[in-house]
């Protein structure tokens, strides 16, 4: 099948390789990293990210199905979502908890949305930056609540 220009099969296409490449891009190591791997010694129940950005993180997107979850390497990812108020529009996520630390910076969020084509297709479309910033911060003020109720008692 030769996919013309124009076509929806096209822009879906090119749509999914750009997913794809996000995802690649995710996956390289920065300078400014700090993920380790459980140390010896430690419990075996251990992840190798911050605790509380992970259950926070799964905590803040519990609305959404999950795809996969990688608690060694800090990624997880959602599945489609579409609100049942808005069926012609849908959402993903990909939270990459970047430190072993709590701070601000050791957490990034990918948002990828589409809307419908009208023919029973989804094609890409922009997110708004604030959207990604929303999330992270409702994930990073769970995160705080759940160390702080940890300290507490």
């Amino acid at each position: 099948m030769r996919l013309q220009r124009g076509s929806g099969a096209r822009l879906a296409l090119i749509g999914l390789a750009v997913i794809g490449l996000f995802g690649i891009a995710g996956c390289g190591g920065g300078a400014g990293m700090h993920r380790e791997r459980p140390a010896k010694g430690a419990p075996p129940n251990a992840i190798g990210v911050n605790a509380y950005l992970w259950r926070a993180s799964l905590d803040t997107l519990a609305f959404m199905p999950l795809a996969s979850a990688d608690p060694y390497g800090g990624i997880i990812n959602t599945d489609w979502y579409s609100d049942p108020e808005k069926p012609d529009e849908r959402f993903k996520c990909t939270v990459y908890i970047l430190d072993t630390r709590l701070r601000g910076d050791a957490l990034k969020v990918t948002v990828f949305k589409e809307v419908s084509n009208g023919q029973g297709g989804w094609v890409p479309s922009q997110v708004s930056d604030q959207t990604s910033i929303d999330i992270e911060n409702a994930i990073l003020t769970r995160a705080r609540q759940l160390r702080l109720s940890n300290l507490r008692g």
